[in-house]
């Protein structure tokens, strides 16, 4: 099992948001996605997930259906005014086994019980997502991707909005789900405190890949500079000599 990119290219009203992008996820991997501001991170996880059309180059998922890949976007693509229950966002992670007319059957229903008891929210079972805070509504959409017993996890900033103790908690409970799956975790993240701890492996962008690998050699100050650099000339229209 792998998703891999061969020189995929996105532009945004004919300006690139990612170019020349060549990446390689294998099975049972953890992945950071960082860079600066406007880098392409959301962009590049939206490509994998064909939300959104490359404009060159190709993206392979090898040995994987879209059943397969469990995606989280950012909080703010999600509407919360939708009138359901913390049960019945969760159950939709059960969307590729059952389709969306059929009930759930009495053992998914433990499933999701269980996962939701596993993220914190086994007491918020019938509350409406509407009232629920930002970390206990990370929490259910979380919830909601457990519960696909997906192969590969794609997250986009799941920590945004979110207090320090449910970010800790939360990366536990991939850290622990990653272990027992034997999955694939991507996720776009802004604290480097947090990839350093808890991903074994990189991916720096500033719309064109910085550098890639192993945290330890990805992480460095040289090359985090290197990412501020592309920026700016990519502002000047100096960045894309390709």
């Amino acid at each position: 099992m792998s998703i891999q990119l061969n020189n995929v290219t996105v532009s945004y009203r004919h300006s690139p948001a990612i170019h020349h992008i060549d990446a390689n996820f294998n099975s049972n991997e953890m992945w950071a996605i960082v860079g600066p501001n406007g880098a392409g991170k959301s962009t590049l996880l939206k490509a994998i997930m064909g939300l959104v059309k490359t404009d060159s180059g190709n993206i392979y998922w090898n040995n994987l259906h879209r059943a397969d890949i469990a995606y989280l976007p950012q909080q703010s693509d999600i509407d919360r005014s939708q009138p359901i229950n913390v049960f019945e966002l969760a159950a939709m992670g059960l969307w590729y086994e059952i389709g969306f007319f059929k009930a759930v059957s009495y053992p998914l229903q433990q499933r999701v019980h269980a996962v939701l008891e596993q993220v914190g929210l086994n007491n918020f079972i019938n509350h409406p997502i509407a009232q629920l805070s930002n970390g206990q509504f990370q929490r259910v959409l979380l919830a909601r991707m457990l519960v696909q017993n997906a192969q590969v996890l794609l997250l986009d900033e799941p920590f945004n909005a979110v207090d320090a103790s449910t970010t800790a908690a939360l990366l536990s409970i991939i850290k622990d789900y990653h272990h027992r799956q034997q999955c694939t975790v991507i996720t776009v993240l802004h604290d480097y405190e947090q990839v350093q701890a808890y991903f074994p492996n990189t991916l720096l962008l500033a719309r064109e890949i910085v550098a890639g690998g192993a945290t330890s050699q990805v992480m460095t100050k040289h090359h985090l500079q290197q990412a501020m650099t592309r920026m700016q000339q990519q502002e000047q229209n100096q960045w894309c000599k390709r």
